[in-house]
Formats: C-alpha cells, structure tokens, sequence
C-alpha cells in the first residue's frame, strides 16, 4: 500500500475530528504509505486541527467543494492530468452521496471503498458492515476490501504539546469544574438550546458545589457578557490564554470533574478527552454524530419527546445527571 486517499464531504471540525481514530489506525498499520486528504472544504487537520498533530496532507485537485458540483464530473481528468497524479492503492469514500462518489471514482484506483448505494461502487463486494452510525466500523469493511485486518487504535491526546495541559493545569487548577458549551458553529438547524435554559442549570450546578466553565470564544463578547451578569462564578479559560485553540479545549477538559454540551464541534474536543459527559440532540443524529467514549449520556429530544425541538429538553432532564 503505496498511496492510500480518504475523500470527506463534511466541513466541520466536529466532522474532522471524528476521522482522528481511523487516521492513526491507518497510519500505524501503514507506515510507509503516503497518505491524502481530500474534502468538500479546507483540510482542517493542517489549520484549525493542526496542534492535534494529525499529519495528513491535502490532494490538491484544485476543484472547490469538490463533489458538490456535476460539473466535476467533467472537470476532474484535466485536473488529474495537470498535476500527474499517479494511482492510489486505496480511496476511502467517507460519505455516500451518489454524485460525490461518482466523481470521486474518476481518481484511479486499486481498491475503492464507498458506502453509497450499499457499496454498489465499491471495487469488491463483500458482506460490509452497515457503517452509517459507527465510522469505526469503516476500518473493518477496509480490512474485508483488501484482505488485511485493520486493528482500531484510538487516538491519543499525548501527541498533543504539553504547553496545552500546562496552561490548563494554571488556568483550572482544582478538581471541582464543570464544562459547558452552549454555541453552535453551523447554523443551518436550530441544535442549540436556550441561553435562559443554560444559565438556570448553571445555578443548580452552582448549588451543588461546582464551578461553571464555559467553553466560549473570546470573540463571543455578548454572550459571555450576559452569562457573567448572571453567573458572578463562571470561568471562561479562552479568556485567560493566548494559546486557545481545539487542542486547548481538549486540554483544558481533562481538568473537568465533567462536561454538558449541544451537538457541535467543542463536544467533540471534549470527547477526545474521554471525561464524562451528557451531550444535548435535537434535529441531529445523536447515534452518528455523538462522540464514542463509554461515560456519556445522550439526551436527544427525537427519543425523549419524539421531537426536533431541542427546547423540550427541560434543565431537569439533565440536573439529574450530574
């Protein structure tokens, strides 16, 4: 396995970060290979991501949203040419929408792994594992396409810079914290729950003898203003570093007694922290898109209170876990 490339049409960190388990498995179990990234969007692993230290380079192909356009489908063997590109081993299509994969399958191939249209296009047919919920699973169903097995390795936060935990050792340096995150990056649905809903469960946490921190962007200034007007005792570490970044929530996480948050990229750093937690669905897939450690609680309104409406998740739904 020489040249080995992961196509992803999802854009959000959250999305990138879910790949961290599947990329280090890959890279441990193929050393000497030479491995791509190509996305809808930017390669987030080499900015936003890039103090995790998940070194994967980007194919550059020079088509904007790459697969989101049929007109790709016409574009794509200029663009091959142009750059010489030689044929890869393995492609791993992380999504299943029929036009991404027909334009992705125009990159040449050895092996080509898809789950679309229950893995019409992939270059072998197997028995696959039903991966829509469990990105996990992927590597099984690899292993099955190349006749190799693909042990799953987690990713481990100790690649990251010890200046990160340091920073919020200083920052938090008791054992009595609680995370929050409240914002939501992507707002194309409503998955975030009300501010009034937040700051009355931030005084029961209060009561019950933890500090509230909230994990806020500095640049939030309104938001964290009303929040401080009404808790005199929150903290908001992004406030107090000039190291902040993903790599920083997730160390400052590993000083949360536990952490609460909607369905957004900072659950997912918190995740990798592998604290407990109790994460908030509404309009979202919890069993696809909640992260996969053992201690957490999900609470998704679909199930609770056959809604979308993350709103009829009430504070006492979550009080009572914590």
């Amino acid at each position: 396995m020489n040249k080995i490339l992961l196509y992803n049409s999802g854009g959000g960190l959250g999305d990138c970060i879910q790949l961290f388990d599947l990329i280090t498995s890959l890279k441990i179990k193929f050393k000497n290979s030479e491995i791509y990234y190509l996305g809808a969007h930017e390669n987030h692993f080499q900015k936003s991501l890039k103090e995790y230290n998940i070194d994967i380079p980007t194919f550059n192909i020079d088509l904007k949203y790459f697969g989101f356009r049929w007109k790709h489908l016409l574009l794509i063997k200029n663009k091959l040419k142009k750059i010489s590109a030689s044929k890869f081993d393995l492609v791993i299509d992380l999504q299943s929408k029929i036009r991404n994969t027909l334009i992705l399958k125009q990159i040449p191939s050895k092996h080509f792994y898809s789950p679309t249209m229950d893995y019409f296009f992939s270059s072998e047919k197997n028995k696959y594992f039903n991966t829509k919920n469990n990105i996990n699973l992927i590597l099984d169903n690899v292993g099955k396409l190349i006749n190799e097995e693909i042990k799953k390795i987690k990713y481990d936060i100790s690649g990251i810079d010890k200046k990160y935990f340091e920073e919020a050792n200083r920052i938090l340096p008791e054992n009595d914290y609680l995370g929050i995150s409240l914002t939501q990056g992507n707002v194309y649905r409503k998955k975030s729950w009300s501010l009034n809903k937040f700051l009355n469960l931030s005084r029961s946490i209060v009561e019950k003898g933890y500090k509230p921190v909230f994990l806020i962007k500095n640049d939030e200034k309104d938001l964290i203003n009303q929040i401080k007007s009404q808790i005199s005792s929150a903290i908001f570490p992004e406030l107090d570093t000039n190291l902040a970044c993903p790599a920083f929530i997730t160390a400052i996480s590993t000083r949360l007694k536990k952490a609460i948050s909607i369905d957004n990229g900072v659950m997912h750093m918190i995740g990798l922290a592998n604290i407990p937690m109790i994460v908030l669905f509404g309009p979202t897939n919890s069993e696809k898109f909640a992260p996969k450690i053992q201690n957490i609680k999900v609470l998704d309104s679909k199930i609770m209170n056959n809604s979308d409406d993350i709103e009829t998740i009430k504070e006492d739904d979550v009080l009572k876990f914590i």
